[in-house]
């Protein structure tokens, strides 16, 4: 696995750097190492460590104008940006926009063999804190929430994305990781185990720090529909049998799809078809305990089949409506 990088337009390769083994999660060796850059185009240094699935990088360029610079990544990875000092601006191929980053900003971004163009504003040096991991190192600590379902399935389909169109701010706890991080003076074993445990921390406040901000926000949005969402509550209590799909449901309460699977939940705390079956359950079993045979309820629930009832009613409550009975 390897990084280029190119002056975009001179098409000269200015640094070729391989990720070592110790990058492989498999492996439990230390590595450490320094780059001087002093190209035509950009100068500064840059400093990389790597243990088991994880890669520190940490640096400044000094540029003498805007400057566009050319990478090339074979790398799958899991990338922590914190981009501390000048701002940049990137376009690829692997990104349906142009993303950019200003002073004191952050976001996570997903890369599978990146190509593409950075150009770097000259308005002073830039510098910049990363973080790499692998996507099953980092997948061991990405919450289960509305907000990272679709950057997980990108993470599952090699599709390089960022995490939201908009950046984060960095606060005052990462600033303390990050220095902690640049500064330690630690070595060998006791250094690794350090800088571990502040990769983690860092993590965390990024994931906590985006899921409250976006959290509010969808919270808010989702205030908005909420007269719209409680009427598919209303449908879905009314119609207990029947067929029904979730853009039937959005159309009759004049909304979209995404806001009606996302508000819902938001709402109830469980998905619209999970709601429809706890009803569904919750009928049979006053139905059961009135008297009526699983045949006649399973038919009043909606299942056409008895069969097929009777496995759902298992499923869900773990037990058999006869043995209900």
């Amino acid at each position: 696995m390897r990084t280029r990088i190119y002056d975009y337009e001179l098409q000269e390769l200015a640094i070729e750097v391989a990720y070592p083994d110790a990058f492989r999660p498999d492996q439990s060796f230390f590595m450490e190492r320094d780059y001087k850059a002093d190209h035509s185009i950009f100068g500064g240094s840059f400093k990389e460590i790597f243990f088991e699935g994880v890669h520190i990088g940490y640096g400044d360029l000094n540029l003498p104008r805007p400057t566009t610079i050319y990478f090339d990544s074979e790398v799958e990875t899991m990338e922590m940006h914190f981009a501390l000092e000048g701002t940049v601006r990137t376009s690829s191929n692997n990104f349906q926009r142009e993303i950019g980053f200003r002073p004191n900003q952050h976001n996570l971004i997903y890369s599978s063999h990146f190509k593409g163009a950075i150009d770097c504003s000259a308005e002073k040096n830039i510098k910049i804190f990363e973080v790499n991991l692998i996507p099953s190192v980092f997948e061991k600590y990405l919450p289960f929430e509305g907000i990272f379902d679709v950057f997980r399935e990108c993470i599952e389909k090699k599709q390089t994305k960022i995490l939201s169109p908009h950046n984060y701010p960095i606060n005052r706890e990462m600033r303390k990781l990050i220095y902690e991080v640049i500064h330690c003076n630690r070595t060998g074993q006791f250094k690794k185990m350090f800088l571990e445990s502040h990769v983690i921390e860092l993590l965390m406040l990024q994931l906590e720090q985006i899921c409250a901000l976006e959290c509010a926000v969808l919270s808010n949005a989702y205030k908005k529909h909420e007269e719209k969402i409680r009427a598919v509550q209303e449908i879905l209590t009314q119609k207990i049998t029947g067929h029904i799909t979730i853009n039937s449901l959005a159309q009759q309460v004049g909304t979209n799809v995404f806001t009606l699977k996302k508000g819902f939940k938001e709402i109830f705390g469980t998905t619209i078809f999970g709601y429809w079956n706890q009803i569904k359950m919750n009928k049979a079993t006053s139905l059961l305990l009135d008297g009526l045979s699983v045949s006649e309820v399973s038919t009043k629930v909606g299942y056409k089949n008895p069969q097929h009832f009777s496995t759902a009613f298992k499923r869900y409550f773990g037990y058999s409506p006869s043995k209900l009975k």
